[in-house]
């Protein structure tokens, strides 16, 4: 361990080159899961050294795959495109949720992937691992259980009529008036009780089904039982720690699910906020009210164990995002230039003593660093400035939309 602050990132920090991420590599050989976490939806420099860590991942380390906080149905779309399929005009806005598939820096990762697939047999793909969404809310269940019909044909109509309009399901009012909600209605009820019988269904028929359809079924049922979940928190007014923590187990469920597709052909690079990817629990203060939930970086930490590893970003400047120069107490204060750092070696006591700087006046997303980022991460990527994203929403569209807070974790 390091006596001061400075002498570990000065002896232990790498450039973020392909050097330099080839040397941070070599210190992770069991790894098949690894994170980078953005420490903010906004940032087009952290996009760039994602795209940039992905192609190196992918010519030197046995890379193969690509999930990023979008929705998982809708990904095979993407998938298909980067495999060469799709034609040349992807519908990206709807294929990738959260407005990611607005972002430049997101179509020009796709297009590398795509002209990677159509020169090399060694082909790469691409996922979402986030819970299945809508444009506003959470996803209809139809999203989901359609894919199941031609295994549980005689189950169609019975779901089909449970289901009833996507928009009963996708209507966003229900964030503000659970009884616009219809997750806890009669037939969303019976509808839980119809899918846990397609689970039932599909583990009796086990033998009779081809491995990889049947493990992609019950995923997909499984992942539907849990959204449907979602559904009734939010129309009992669950609390907004309890219903992002059901999110994140589902992009848990998600992960395991893809690394364990992506076994026989190669490793997985994940890319979320570092919320999602963290090992320690999240908390969010938001006025008065503090929230805290495990994230799917604690989930997956706990199953992959050893095959788990993750980078968390940190940033010094950002005009566009709000965030002004980090404070002289803080940990990003004591990084100059952009790299990586290693936490293992890391005084712990003394970077645990640092005061957090203080958020970002325009950006809600912006969590900076805090005394448990050595236990969360086992890299750390300092980034010195960044612009806002290309093709991302006007930041003054966020100050109205999003809840204020005041410290988050």
């Amino acid at each position: 361990m390091h006596p001061t602050i400075d002498e570990w990132i000065a002896r232990d920090s790498v450039p973020f080159t392909d050097d330099g991420i080839d040397r941070m590599i070599a210190t992770m050989p069991e790894v098949q899961l690894l994170g980078f976490g953005e420490v903010l939806h906004g940032g087009e420099e952290i996009l760039q050294l994602r795209n940039r860590l992905f192609r190196r991942l992918v010519e030197r380390h046995g890379f193969r795959a690509i999930a990023i906080e979008s929705s998982f149905p809708q990904s095979r779309f993407v998938n298909e495109h980067a495999a060469g399929g799709g034609g040349d005009a992807p519908n990206f806005a709807d294929w990738i949720s959260n407005g990611m598939g607005l972002l430049e820096a997101n179509r020009e990762l796709i297009a590398w992937m795509r002209q990677h697939n159509a020169t090399h047999d060694d082909t790469v793909h691409f996922y979402g691992f986030d819970m299945p969404l809508g444009k506003m809310a959470f996803a209809s269940p139809r999203l989901v259980l359609e894919g199941l019909y031609d295994l549980v044909p005689e189950r169609r109509e019975r779901i089909e009529s449970l289901i009833g309009a996507n928009a009963d399901w996708e209507n966003p009012a229900v964030i503000g008036d659970p009884t616009k909600g219809v997750g806890g209605t009669p037939r969303a009820n019976d509808l839980r009780i119809e899918v846990e019988e397609v689970i039932a269904d599909l583990r009796r028929r086990g033998p009779e089904l081809d491995d990889a359809r049947r493990a992609e079924a019950i995923h997909a049922a499984e992942i539907a039982r849990q959204l449907l979940g979602a559904h009734a928190a939010m129309a009992r007014k669950a609390g907004y720690a309890e219903v992002l923590g059901i999110r994140d187990t589902i992009m848990a469920d998600n992960l395991e699910f893809i690394v364990e597709q992506e076994r026989s052909r190669g490793k997985v690079l994940v890319f979320a906020h570092n919320g999602h990817l963290k090992r320690g629990q999240m908390h969010w203060q938001m006025g008065d009210v503090a929230h805290a939930w495990w994230p799917a970086g604690a989930h997956v930490s706990r199953s992959l164990g050893g095959r788990y590893a993750v980078i968390g970003t940190g940033v010094g400047v950002s005009d566009e995002n709000g965030i002004a120069g980090p404070e002289a107490g803080s940990l990003e204060a004591r990084f100059a230039e952009t790299g990586l750092v290693p936490t293992a070696a890391a005084p712990a006591a003394l970077v645990a003593g640092l005061t957090p700087r203080t958020g970002s006046a325009r950006n809600p997303t912006y969590f900076p660093w805090t005394g448990d980022c050595l236990s969360d991460y086992d890299w750390l990527a300092f980034v010195k400035s960044t612009t806002y994203q290309r093709g991302g929403p006007p930041l003054h569209a966020w100050d109205t939309e999003q809840p204020a807070r005041n410290d988050a974790r």
